[in-house]
């Protein structure tokens, strides 16, 4: 087991040495990244009041070319969220309202007979966009949810033998209430693992909320927002985040965080490799987010709950079985005030 456990950790520093720049000099853009970073947040934040943070952790997917999980009671904005970054990209953007009745089908197209030709010809589903908002997605069934696990995983889709790749950039903001609610399928490990990050939005302090009020006295300040980020600008934005360096010593602290996981008492199921590489590259983002060509250890401590959280399992001896979110945040907590962070 320990060989085999040396043997992952190896490969993963190898994957990280082949993945970042180890080059001092600042990152080379066309145009003023921290500017555009700047405008966009601006831009969400005029519709999302007084979370900021959870905005930041929504670009940070975005430019880590992940997918984002929002969960949270109705009507507390996990929508107005998506909808709300879709829109100040300039991308092709497809909603789809999740129910227990929605099929695969709607989801990815399928082949519809031509009469005239005598032939089947494809209909692409609204998986074929740049930016997908799965809305309540865990109100359909794990059949239909199935159906984003290889588009989320490989950005292609196969049906009947044939694969089609999807537009690039590709991301899916996926809302969900939470599992005590009545009528909802929880996602599976395997679907909760694809999202990169897993947020919540919590409810606004009544000071924002007497601003959200004002602002939708007279029209949806949604009908405001414009692109700020065309196709090709968020490809390099993407592109720059690969270039941002982690020391050796962050690299440490990382894989330790990790490692702690996969030994605690109270976890069941530890961090997969899928997870240490998805907070590698979110605080790389972070980090160009921040307007900085270099990762820090808080850059990793921010990430490890919306990015860990939603992948680990409490064991039954540990949970109460009343909120397992919680409780996997709590582990996480212990894990990381036992980590010394490098200095």
């Amino acid at each position: 087991m320990c060989t085999i456990e040396m043997k992952s950790e190896t490969r993963m520093r190898d994957w990280i040495a082949d993945n970042t720049a180890t080059s001092a000099e600042a990152i080379v853009t066309k145009f003023d990244a921290g500017a555009k970073i700047a405008e966009l947040q601006a831009a969400i934040e005029s519709v999302i009041r007084g979370k900021s943070e959870t905005v930041k952790f929504a670009l940070v997917t975005l430019l880590a070319k992940g997918h984002l999980l929002i969960e949270d009671v109705p009507g507390i904005g996990k929508t107005t969220l998506s909808n709300a970054l879709a829109r100040a990209l300039d991308l092709s953007i497809q909603r789809i309202q999740f129910t227990s009745d929605l099929l695969p089908s709607d989801v990815i197209g399928l082949s519809i007979f031509d009469q005239k030709s005598g032939e089947f010809e494809w209909k692409p589903g609204p998986i074929f966009s740049n930016v997908v908002v799965a809305d309540e997605i865990n109100r359909a069934t794990p059949k239909t949810q199935s159906a984003l696990l290889e588009a989320m995983a490989e950005e292609q889709v196969t049906v009947e033998g044939i694969s089609r790749r999807l537009p690039l950039p590709f991301m899916v903001i996926a809302t969900q209430n939470p599992s005590e609610h009545h009528g909802t399928y929880p996602l599976p490990e395997s679907q909760l693992d694809r999202f990169m990050l897993r947020l919540h939005m919590g409810y606004p302090s009544l000071e924002d909320e007497r601003s959200i009020l004002h602002d939708r006295e007279r029209i949806n300040p949604l009908d405001l927002i414009r692109p700020v980020l065309d196709q090709g600008e968020i490809i390099e934005l993407q592109d720059m985040v690969t270039s941002v360096r982690f020391d050796e010593a962050l690299v440490d602290y990382l894989l330790q965080i990790v490692d702690e996981t996969r030994h605690s008492e109270v976890l069941e199921l530890g961090i997969s490799p899928r997870g240490s590489l998805a907070l590698f590259r979110s605080a790389q983002a972070m980090a160009l987010i921040e307007g900085r060509n270099y990762c820090i250890a808080d850059d990793i401590k921010r990430l490890v709950l919306p990015c860990f959280a939603h992948r680990v399992i409490v064991n039954s001896r540990s949970s109460g079985l009343k909120n397992r979110t919680r409780e996997a945040e709590a582990a996480l907590q212990d894990i990381l005030q036992k980590v010394a962070v490098p200095v």
